[in-house]
């Protein structure tokens, strides 16, 4: 007997890639449970399903960074509260964090990929479950989006759940709408702009001698922030071409904003209306 529930959750998270850096990736969660009938009947009640499954996926992957950390160009060192990530991408450049444990998912892998993601969720899962469930199949799926996109990295030092992590991302559409009419044009800029972006706010920027750790040799300019957040001190360096630095949070709110003015400087007397998602189905609306 199998049991299935589609769109169980959604997962937010970025991971380290080689040549992209920082992928920021939304991922919804189809969960597939095979086993035998309980004395309810059941395999597994549904609000149990949702309940417990969930939590796990929480727990062990979403707003967290995903780290390769078999990959020959990933150091990881841990230590009593923080774990530093020492990353080299295929140009040379480097990323490096080091927060509290809890940012980071450690995968025993070379590189990220999906289904490398669903068989780790499929072991860590049907370990906690009762011992009728047999099987377990769990798939992953990013949502269709038929207009252009960005996929950006950002942390939310004020927030008191788990966005507050320096380094986890979202796969987000971007509508855009200049006097009612649905603009192609401003969509497919802001989509590459901001394509594998890190979002920092200038109030975390600091200078690379207050960075708590050694810093390897970078052959570009590098960014670096840094902030004290309920779970901790989250530190970051990255190569600066592929952040953008703004004068805000980088809350949605804050960035449908940010997308509105900076629209709204050259279309001047034109309504600028502005819809950014955070990940799937949610998000802010700006307009001016």
């Amino acid at each position: 007997m199998k049991l299935f529930v589609r769109d169980l959750t959604v997962i937010d998270a970025t991971y380290l890639d080689p040549s992209r850096g920082f992928v920021g990736e939304s991922f919804q969660v189809d969960v597939l449970l095979d086993g035998e009938l309980n004395e309810q009947s059941m395999i597994l009640d549904f609000s149990l399903v949702k309940k417990q499954i969930k939590k796990i996926i929480d727990a062990e992957v979403d707003h967290k960074l995903l780290v390769p950390h078999d990959a020959p160009q990933c150091s990881v060192s841990i230590e009593n509260e923080r774990t530093q990530i020492d990353y080299i991408l295929d140009d040379k450049s480097i990323i490096q964090l080091k927060s509290p444990h809890e940012a980071y998912c450690l995968l025993e892998c070379e590189r990220v990929t999906d289904a490398l993601l669903e068989a780790y969720l499929e072991e860590v899962i049907l370990m906690k479950l009762p011992e009728n469930v047999t099987g377990l199949s769990i798939k992953l799926r990013t949502e269709s989006i038929s207009t252009p996109y960005y996929q950006y990295t950002h942390g939310l030092k004020k927030h008191n759940g788990n966005c507050q992590r320096i380094a986890h991302g979202h796969r987000s559409k971007i509508d855009i709408f200049i006097n009612g009419e649905y603009s192609e044009n401003w969509v497919k800029q802001w989509a590459q702009r901001w394509a594998d972006i890190y979002l920092a706010s200038e109030s975390d920027v600091i200078e690379r001698s207050e960075l708590s750790f050694i810093t390897l040799e970078s052959p570009v300019p590098v960014h670096c922030s840094a902030y004290h957040a309920p779970q901790g001190y989250f530190e970051l360096l990255m190569p600066a071409s592929r952040c953008e630095v703004l004068n805000n949070d980088t809350t949605v709110e804050e960035l449908a904003g940010f997308i509105c003015k900076t629209i709204k400087q050259e279309e001047g007397s034109k309504t600028v209306t502005v819809y950014a998602y955070e990940g799937i189905g949610k998000g802010a609306i700006a307009e001016l």
